[in-house]
């Protein structure tokens, strides 16, 4: 049994899922006539309480979107250095918005209200224009941490005195939500756009929903075509969308409980030297100083576990929707048993 944990990506879709996406109805999306994909940007922004939705192929695509949406070429974009639109979007703020960026190293990736203060630029000729801030929650290389929704109320009170506009990476938004009792409405109030993905814990095989105001929506959706995301019979890929938020939503507390077993297995194993907090479904711990990270991922790959060396010395597991109870069980064993 290969028991994979490397991401909460490799999910396959369930048999309910592939009978949805069988029986979707659908259209050309570049004509506005997919009714499949249609539904899915009404759901969501319905959710958000948020006027519009745009669907794209990947997270990525709808956070350099936004990004572009929000700035012009020579601005500045305040973000976490851990965060994903920067560690792992292939420089696109650069590419495909001419922006820079100013990183701040917050607590397990998330920012403060003070932090992002001190970080814009004065009006000066000789300075980027501060023009966006982006937060990401939960934090992937945070281990899964959450914000405390009053420290994103902060930000965003900075945000609208000093004229800057508020994006949310929100591409395990729906953990955040789950562990912490939020809801959606409460970001759809906060911020000016917000990304969330399908493909994650919700199980889609790709997508995600680029949510804001009907006039953000329309510039992004030319953005879009721009950056060849223009879909056409886009809908059997929304029919899964469609069916993960309707069913695969409440299961995630299952996932960050597996997390939390894993997590106290290997804080007293011969593994770990340490332990990232544990808040949601990721867990990413040191490895102990007498090896390293890679040699750790090669002997659990040996045992069936696949994981991820995310630094020389520390390791991410992800728990998703294809790990069952035995897997757990299984995992903790074989931990246990190392020597």
């Amino acid at each position: 049994m290969i028991i994979d944990f490397r991401s909460d990506t490799v999910t396959k879709p369930s048999p309910a899922m592939l009978e949805a996406m069988m029986n979707a109805r659908v259209g050309d999306d570049v004509f506005g006539e997919d009714p499949s994909i249609n539904e899915l940007e009404q759901i969501s922004a319905d959710l958000f309480g948020m006027e519009a939705g745009l669907f794209c192929p990947s997270g990525t695509m709808t956070n350099q979107i936004a990004i572009k949406c929000h700035t012009q070429p020579g601005d500045d974009v305040i973000c976490d250095e851990s965060a994903h639109i920067y560690q792992y979007e292939g420089g696109g703020i650069a590419f495909n918005s001419g922006a820079s960026v100013k990183l701040l190293y917050g607590d397990r990736g998330r920012i403060n209200a003070d932090q992002v203060s001190e970080a814009i630029n004065p009006v000066d000729d000789h300075k980027p224009h501060t023009s966006l801030v982006c937060l990401e929650n939960t934090s992937n290389r945070g281990g899964g941490s959450c914000y405390d929704f009053n420290a994103i109320r902060k930000i965003k009170q900075v945000c609208v005195q000093r004229g800057l506009s508020l994006h949310l990476d929100g591409a395990r938004l729906w953990n955040a939500l789950v562990a912490k009792n939020e809801t959606p409405a409460q970001y759809g109030e906060i911020f000016d756009s917000i990304s969330i993905c399908l493909s994650k814990g919700l199980g889609s095989p790709a997508g995600s929903v680029l949510l804001g105001k009907k006039s953000f929506v329309k510039k992004a959706r030319r953005i879009r075509k721009v950056f060849g995301g223009g879909m056409r019979q886009g809908g059997f890929l929304a029919a899964a969308g469609i069916y993960a938020l309707k069913n695969h939503i409440e299961r995630l507390s299952i996932d960050h409980e597996h997390a939390k077993k894993i997590g106290d297995t290997l804080a007293k194993s011969i593994l770990a030297g340490s332990v990232i907090p544990i808040e949601t479904n990721i867990i990413i711990f040191e490895a102990h100083p007498s090896t390293t990270a890679s040699a750790i991922v090669e002997k659990l790959r040996q045992k069936g576990i696949l994981c991820h060396a995310i630094t020389s010395n520390r390791v991410r597991f992800v728990l998703h929707l294809d790990i069952t109870e035995e897997m757990v069980n299984r995992t903790i064993e074989i931990i246990r048993a190392m020597k």
